[in-house]
């Protein structure tokens, strides 16, 4: 089945460019996107306080970040599956899982601080890291293969 989603190598190129773009990304966090937190889970987090931030300028940048990682990720879907129901479908949630994720962050860190930042540290991943592409491409290969 594989043969037949990536049967051209110009897909495997671009599949190829677009996951490295993905790491490029990640490479470069430091430099793209204010995120007082990337240094805060560097380090022993469990027993520091939340570090200071603008919350503006926080959202700004994970909204950034998740759609940057999103529009790759799109395309990367669509090079695999050629199927533009599925892009517009895993455009939509995306953008549900960006506002669930999102609400979720700003509640543990107001209502919970430093002391779940388990959870924050874990939340955060999943809107900063392109983990819904690890989940949909198995998922909509799946679907593919039984439909």
């Amino acid at each position: 089945m594989l043969n037949k989603i990536v049967t051209h190598p110009v897909q495997l190129l671009l599949a190829s460019v677009l996951v490295f773009c993905l790491v490029l990304v990640r490479f470069y966090e430091e430099v793209l996107f204010y995120d007082p937190f990337l240094a805060y889970f560097k380090s022993d987090f469990n027993n520091l306080p939340l570090p200071v931030f603008n919350t503006f300028l926080l959202i700004l940048n994970l909204l950034f970040r998740y759609g940057l990682n999103m529009l790759l990720s799109l395309g990367l879907l669509y090079v695999i599956f050629k199927d533009v129901t599925m892009i517009r479908f895993s455009f939509f949630l995306y953008l549900i899982a960006f506002v669930l994720l999102l609400f979720l962050f700003f509640s543990v860190i107001y209502f919970y601080g430093a002391e779940n930042n388990f959870l924050l540290f874990n939340v955060r991943r999943f809107l900063i890291q392109p983990i819904f592409v690890l989940l949909f491409i198995p998922a909509f290969y799946f679907q593919k293969q039984h439909s």
